[in-house]
């Protein structure tokens, strides 16, 4: 699968278009992570727990994002972007959204 964040992919033509897909998860925080994210407040630094926590989530999202395009029939998903939103108090969604296509 062919993934990329512009409207084409050069030198290929697109045979056929297949509309939107998306993958998106829901995430907590983590009780451990937020006491470490409180001393970091304080001290500075990367909060990594966050980080690893966000880094899974786009996988996730990406993963379920691909199946979609799979399951219509897609090769590529183009123009792909990602959006994230508060859903609950220590609680947020990642979404990923894209074009199918077959090229």
């Amino acid at each position: 699968m062919l993934i990329t964040n512009i409207e084409y992919i050069p030198n290929r033509e697109i045979k056929e278009h297949f509309g939107v897909v998306s993958g998106s998860t829901v995430r907590a925080k983590h009780v451990g992570r937020d006491i470490m994210a409180g001393f970091k407040n304080v001290f500075g630094g990367e909060l990594k727990g966050y980080t690893e926590l966000l880094s899974e989530s786009r996988e996730e999202a990406m993963a379920r994002m691909v199946e979609q395009a799979e399951s219509l029939g897609a090769n590529a998903i183009l123009n792909v972007r990602f959006s994230t939103s508060s859903v609950a108090a220590g609680a947020a969604e990642l979404y990923v959204y894209g074009t199918a296509v077959r090229i």
